[in-house]
């Protein structure tokens, strides 16, 4: 289905073009939720009530409507929504957050899981003591402190090769470097769970 017959079927009230919209972005728009709440459960209710207000609106849609960014707005909006009256609004990495939106917004399921292989691949790559203090690091969430200890290295050793990984990866993989390790150290569980996963 194309961008003008899903806008078309939304229109309409058609349920095969709400449930081909639910498929073609839900996964990728819980993962962008779960990043902005670290809560699951919410980032799906987040979701869910995106597309709801979407399906209510349906008849207001525009023909030039595109589907995709809408939807990424909206899901940030509603988070917003639903934190505007916390004291602790959850603090946001812009810069790291663009990264995750880029990858989510620009690539599909299969594509993402193609990224994912690819940066395991690259990690396995790496010099042995580089290797393993990334790792303690991205995929063990130590801090450069408890790395150094562990390891009975200084904190420069600890820094130095956590920076030589992330310049390594960095040519290879691009910008979207940051975003692809979220997915792979930090989300990798729920993303895999999502992918089968309908309202």
């Amino acid at each position: 289905m194309d961008k003008l017959e899903l806008i078309s079927g939304l229109k309409q009230g058609s349920p095969k073009a709400y449930s081909y919209m639910v498929d073609t972005y839900y996964n990728m728009l819980c993962v962008y939720a779960f990043e902005l709440t670290k809560n699951h459960d919410l980032a799906k209710d987040i979701v869910q009530n995106v597309f709801i207000s979407i399906w209510r609106m349906r008849t207001k849609l525009k023909d030039d409507f595109t589907v995709k960014s809408y939807l990424y707005k909206s899901v940030y909006n509603e988070f917003l929504n639903q934190n505007r009256n916390k004291k602790n609004l959850v603090q946001l990495d812009k810069k790291y957050l663009e990264a995750l939106s880029e990858i989510v917004e620009e690539e599909n399921d299969k594509s993402i899981d193609r990224l994912i292989r690819f940066v395991k691949q690259e990690i396995e790559k790496l010099p042995p003591k580089c290797k393993r203090t990334f790792l303690l690091s991205k995929k063990e969430g130590l801090s450069n402190i408890e790395i150094a200890e562990y390891l009975n290295v200084s904190i420069k050793s600890v820094e130095a090769h956590i920076t030589k990984a992330f310049s390594i990866l960095r040519k290879i993989i691009g910008d979207k470097v940051d975003g692809i390790l979220f997915l792979l150290f930090y989300n990798e569980k729920m993303y895999r769970k999502l992918k089968h996963h309908l309202i």
